[in-house]
Parts: structure tokens; sequence; C-alpha cells
């Protein structure tokens, strides 16, 4: 009897394990190609967006620039703006040797980088 409750409770344990890992790449990251880069869950070439999310957590600001964060050049933004500057233009220094790729330069999709960031920043719990 103790083993079948045993059981049990793993079980119910990993379905709500699952089901908090359970949030797809949105169709915009696919669109974007963000995924050929990033995983929801996972490190690829770049962070996970849940490690990213972790990172930002209740971050008000975030300081910008080509070459990193501690650049003499960095300018502080407002968080979702700050990362929206990075996803747009790339840069290095924030996760490794890797450089983020500039994914909009010339500004043509703003609004699907913020609907992006605003999702990465939201897979925080």
């Amino acid at each position: 009897m103790k083993s079948i409750v045993v059981s049990m409770a793993v079980a119910a344990g990993l379905m709500i394990a699952g089901s908090a890992m359970a949030v797809d790449m949105p169709p915009l990251a696919k669109k974007n190609n963000c995924v050929a880069c990033h995983a929801i869950d996972h490190k690829v070439v770049g962070p996970a967006w849940m490690d990213v999310a972790k990172k930002y957590k209740g971050a008000k600001t975030y300081k910008y620039s080509s070459k990193g964060s501690a650049a003499p050049d960095a300018k502080e933004y407002p968080v979702v703006e700050g990362l929206m500057q990075k996803v747009s233009h790339g840069g290095t220094g924030n996760w490794g040797s890797m450089p983020m790729i500039a994914n909009d330069p010339a500004g043509t999709k703003q609004a699907d980088i913020k609907e992006l960031v605003e999702f990465i920043l939201g897979l925080a719990k």
C-alpha cells in the first residue's frame, strides 16, 4: 500500500513539473528564426529563455552596448527597451563569448521583438 501511495505522489509530481515546463516556443519565435539559437528550457547556441527570464526577473533597467553591458558607451534603458536593443542590434558580453547576432538593425520588426521580449520575461516565476 505504501509503495502505491509513493508511486502516485511521484507521478503527480512529475505531471506538475511537466506541465510547468510545457511552454512551447511561440509562433513568432519560429517565424523570426529565434529557434536557431534558443530554446525555452535549455541552452542551444544562446541561453535558454528561462535562464534569461530568471536573470532579469524584477530588473527595472538594462544597460546596452553592442560591446557588452560593461562597455563605457553602454546606455541604460528600461528593461524591455534595453533587451529589445540587444535583440535588434546584437552584441556580446552577457552570456559568454558567443555574440548575439543583430536581428533587426533596420528597425522593421520592433513590434515582434517587443512581444518576444515580453514573452521571455514572463517566463520567470
